[in-house]
Parts: structure tokens; C-alpha cells; sequence
């Protein structure tokens, strides 16, 4: 798989044109659903957004995800999010995630954006039932949709698509030849396109949005450490970096922004952490460890205790979240 994926990001096709005959077996198959569930789309009472990407792998929806939910909750609109719930262990959905909950009994990116938010959030492979129990149990009168640009039975009011600047479209190709759940063109008739980070390609809508680092916190309690601090702490230390996320080399990129040199070590996206993660160097071991917060969600009683999560804020340009917010209104004017 990881042989596959390098040439998705190529600037040529290799071996993976031979997958053509299967691209045009996935594109057909994801017409054909996407025709069907248009035939039985649900509408919520209420404006939903949609926060989504055309390709696979970690692109930022989870950073923008969670700074709408904020500028939104600021602006006094009483925010619910739904969310598939991607590894989640447990059956009984739709389920509505707690603060309180651990990585057994809730996923990682929906846990994350609940503690940081104190947002309602309900996980349902079902968006439509997880909407339905949303409003059902909750006091809600806007809700975005946490990724589900492909799941059309949904109905939506505005369109997000997030791109990633640094790796962009790939080689442009659908699965499984290239990175993408749909064509290119799809982003023609989405509301706004976010780029997160830098990037020479321009896209329709676009909106650029960066990452910034706020601090460290250690995973054991959530203590707060400052980023300069935090260098001084780390000063004559080896520091491991850890990252199971989509993009791992994001999360390197930004440490070496902030003159931290790491031992990478890398696992799939939504990695289930255990001890034996950690053990190579034990737990008396001088040596530091530094993770995103979705990872940290999971790593609260498997991590040394010289363990930090970075956590780190979405910035969005100004029009676009006028933008955004004008869009709101219309709609609940409508």
C-alpha cells in the first residue's frame, strides 16, 4: 500500500497506470451512489455545513472543523457536529461522545474536537440518523458535518472542500490510481475550497488557512508548557516524534519550524497506540516524546511520562469567514 500511495504523489504515472481499468470501476461506482442517494436525500431543519475533501489521507479538516465550531459558538449560533466516527469500537450507534470518554469508548478526531470544543457530537456511519439524533437530544440550530463531501444522502447547505497545499491533487488520478474519491472538477461546485498551507496551485473558491502552534501539554495531565519553554525543556534531549496521522510529515514539517530535530517514527492514520509503542526506550528513559492531539487522545496511559502533544490552532482569512457567515444568514433567512 505505501508503494501505491508514493506514486500517487508523483509527478508521473508509473506502474499505477495499470490500475486504470479499476479508476474507471471506482468512478463509475461512486456515479452510480452518489445518483442514488441524491434520489433520497434528507434535509435537516437547520443550516449544515459540510467540512469534506476530495482526496484521501489527512488534509486539516479536523483544525478547520474545529475553528468553525468556535467562530461560530462566538457569533451565538448553538453548534452540533456529526462526525463517521472512523475507528470507533463500539456498535451502538449513534452515539453522542463525551469529554470524558477514552479511546475505547470514542475515536480520536470526534474525542479531540469535543474536549477542545465542549461542542455536541454525535458519530453514526449513518450522517443522516446521526443528524436526527443530534436534534432529537440536543439543542442545535446549525450543524457541520465532520468530512461526508461524498455522503449525499445528507443534504447540505454549504460546501467546504480542504486541500492539502504541500501535496495538493496528486497526480490528479481517482482511486485507485491516483488519491482522489472524485474528479477535480468536483471542486467547481463547492462553496469554498481551504487550502491549508502554502501551495502554487490555484484552485476555485479558494480560502488559504495556516497552522499555527499554540503550546505543548503534557499527555499525562494536560499540563500547559510554552513553545519556548518547551525548547528549553527539550535542550540536550533526544526527542521522538510521534504521528499517526494522515500527513505525518506535516507534523515534522512544523517541528522543524520550531528548531526541533526528532527521531520520526511513523504509523497508519487513526493508529491504535500501546505500550509496546514506547518501549524501546522505557519509561526512566531521558529522551522526550512529542505527538499531535489526536494522537494524544489515545496515548493518555500507554505514554511515558515525559510525554507533549502539540496543540496548534487553525488561522482563516477574514472574507472568508465574512463570507461564510453572510452565507449562515441567507440561509436562515430563506
Amino acid at each position: 500500500m505505501k508503494r501505491l500511495e508514493e506514486t500517487w504523489y508523483q509527478s508521473k504515472l508509473s506502474w499505477n497506470i495499470l490500475l486504470w481499468p479499476f479508476e474507471w470501476l471506482f468512478c463509475r461506482l461512486a456515479q452510480w451512489q452518489k445518483t442514488k442517494q441524491l434520489k433520497r436525500q434528507w434535509r435537516a431543519p437547520c443550516p449544515v455545513i459540510i467540512v469534506g475533501n476530495i482526496s484521501v489521507g489527512g488534509t486539516g479538516k479536523s483544525p478547520l472543523t474545529i475553528a468553525l465550531i468556535e467562530i461560530l459558538q462566538q457569533r451565538g449560533y448553538k453548534v452540533g457536529v456529526v462526525s463517521r466516527g472512523y475507528g470507533a469500537k463500539r456498535a451502538d450507534f449513534p452515539y453522542q461522545v463525551r469529554a470524558t470518554d477514552n479511546d475505547q469508548q470514542s475515536p480520536d478526531e470526534p474525542l479531540m474536537i469535543v474536549q477542545r470544543t465542549g461542542v455536541s457530537l454525535v458519530i453514526d456511519p449513518n450522517r443522516v440518523r446521526a443528524c436526527q439524533f443530534l436534534l432529537a437530544n440536543n439543542e442545535c440550530n446549525l450543524i457541520i458535518s465532520d468530512d461526508g463531501l461524498q455522503h449525499y444522502r445528507l443534504g447540505r447547505d454549504i460546501e467546504i472542500a480542504v486541500i492539502d497545499g504541500a501535496r495538493g491533487l496528486g497526480n490528479r488520478h481517482c482511486l485507485p490510481v491516483g488519491p482522489l474519491r472524485e474528479k477535480p472538477s468536483r471542486l467547481q461546485s463547492v462553496d469554498h475550497v481551504v487550502v491549508n498551507g502554502d501551495s502554487e496551485v490555484d484552485y476555485p473558491h479558494q480560502t488559504n488557512m495556516q497552522l499555527a502552534p499554540m503550546g505543548w501539554y503534557r499527555v499525562c495531565d494536560d499540563q500547559f508548557i510554552g513553545l519556548d519553554a518547551f525548547s528549553k525543556l527539550s535542550n540536550d534531549c533526544e526527542i521522538h516524534a510521534f504521528a499517526g496521522i494522515g500527513n505525518p510529515q506535516r507534523f515534522y514539517d512544523t517541528l522543524s519550524t520550531l528548531g526541533i530535530e526528532s527521531v520520526e517514527h511513523s504509523f497508519v492514520d487513526h493508529h491504535q497506540y500501546s505500550a509496546l509503542d514506547f518501549a524501546f526506550f522505557g519509561q526512566t528513559s531521558t529522551a522526550i516524546v512529542c505527538m499531535t492531539q489526536k494522537d494524544a487522545v489515545k496515548c493518555k496511559n500507554v505514554a511515558p511520562e515525559n510525554s507533549y502533544y502539540l496543540k496548534i490552532a487553525a488561522k482563516l482569512e477574514d472574507e472568508f469567514i465574512d463570507q461564510l457567515t453572510l452565507g449562515i444568514t441567507r440561509i436562515l433567512k430563506r
